[in-house]
């Protein structure tokens, strides 16, 4: 009996003292998830490697007329390709709260590679760490480009998720949000890696790199009745084109960038409205037409010049309803070449310089069962090549179109 009293004696002491002991911090977890995806394509009209990234999968626009020899226009050809690189993994972990916030991360990557020639390439996409206190939320890693909020995009099947009509790009950054109630400010900071600006070297992100100054995000969420985002902002960016000039002299001229863009996303139970207007200014970097151009040869001799950007205004909108086995959608895109608003020297460096505008209209059908969804989509992309003016702008335009038929089969884990 006394043996007995001792052994409850000792395992109330045990238990009391584990009573008093804090909680335990949350452990170390990861959620896996992703999906296998497989996309036919068919294509009325070529695109270059540059018009459209791995093969034609992130489709841009279609092909300039290009003659034969007999008159014929080579790039109205048909194409067909099935491919199935946009696969992917992703891995949401959590772990314990540090610095008196909630923490999390996210790590994610797919099969479509970095370049052509690494077709099949397992690449990053996203790699971020999250702190989370009541009102304030810091994102430090590899993310979506801040122009791209992630509660407001197009739901297209096609991976160009409506590029190059949206801003497209996933950028290292630091972004900083502060929430006041329905109203959140955002800060970001960033760099660029997989998505690249260009120059007289080709695609590189030494221009943003060697300008010495980080690019700045600041945008205003604001939460609009119980079913409605509205995000607005601007974005400001600075390259620095040459270290040398083509005669080796030192120069240190910069070329300064500003964009404006406003989204805006209505759910209602039987759909999802969603729209965007932007002002960009140099935005090769985003995957949209525009660039800068030489603006000046200030000093012969020593092959000095200054610079001037491109503008270009988008906008697109997409509409689906939120059926949970059978979904339709539509989105259409518009996208102009506004020039430099200043005379230029030449020459341009960006992506379709020489186009005067761009237009997109895309219908599609998801059927959904379980983690199972076959869809299909009809993009009809036109995009208006002609002649390049003194201040940047396109004259002459003549439209080409390339009709696309994408039929998708997701399996999701």
């Amino acid at each position: 009996m006394k043996s007995l009293c001792t052994i409850l004696l000792l395992l109330f002491i045990i238990l009391d003292g584990k009573s008093q002991e804090a909680p335990k911090a949350p452990a170390f977890g990861i959620k896996l998830s992703g999906y296998i995806k497989t996309d036919v394509m068919y294509d009325t009209r070529q695109s270059s490697a540059s018009n459209g990234l791995r093969e034609g999968h992130f489709y841009l626009y279609p092909d300039n007329v290009s003659l034969s020899a007999d008159s014929l226009d080579l790039n109205a050809s048909p194409s067909f390709h099935i491919l199935s690189i946009q696969s992917r993994l992703h891995a949401d972990v959590t772990g314990p709260d540090a610095f008196g916030a909630k923490t999390s991360g996210v790590l994610e990557a797919e099969f479509f590679g970095t370049s052509e020639a690494d077709m099949n390439g397992f690449r990053l996409r996203h790699a971020y760490t999250r702190l989370d206190w009541k009102n304030t939320s810091l994102l430090i890693g590899q993310a979506w480009h801040p122009i791209f909020p992630t509660e407001c995009f197009p739901g297209t099947i096609s991976f160009n998720t409506g590029a190059p009509f949206t801003p497209f790009a996933r950028n290292p950054q630091v972004k900083l949000t502060q929430r006041f109630g329905k109203v959140s400010a955002i800060l970001t900071t960033y760099s660029e890696r997989d998505f690249m600006g260009t120059g007289e070297d080709g695609t590189s992100n030494k221009y943003m790199k060697n300008s010495g100054l980080p690019p700045m995000n600041l945008q205003f969420r604001f939460q609009l009745a119980k079913s409605g985002l509205l995000f607005a902002g601007v974005d400001f960016k600075t390259i620095r084109p040459e270290l040398k000039t083509t005669a080796n002299y030192h120069t240190d001229e910069d070329l300064e960038s500003l964009c404006g863009f406003a989204t805006i996303n209505f759910k209602t139970k039987p759909v999802t409205f969603t729209a965007m207007a932007a002002y960009m200014q140099n935005a090769t970097d985003m995957l949209m037409i525009g660039g800068y151009a030489v603006a000046e040869v200030t000093d012969p001799l020593k092959a000095i010049k200054t610079y001037t950007n491109l503008n270009t205004f988008s906008s697109w909108f997409d509409i689906t309803t939120n059926g949970t086995k059978f979904q339709a959608g539509l989105f259409g895109g518009y996208s102009k070449n506004l020039g430099a608003g200043t005379t230029i020297t030449g020459p341009e460096f960006g992506r379709g310089t020489n186009i005067d505008y761009l237009m997109r209209i895309s219908p599609r059908v998801q059927f959904i069962s379980g983690k199972t969804t076959i869809a299909g989509e009809f993009e009809t992309t036109t995009a208006a090549y002609g002649t390049i003016q003194l201040d940047g702008t396109v004259i002459n335009a003549k439209p080409v179109t390339n009709f696309r038929v994408l039929v998708a089969a997701y399996y999701r884990f």
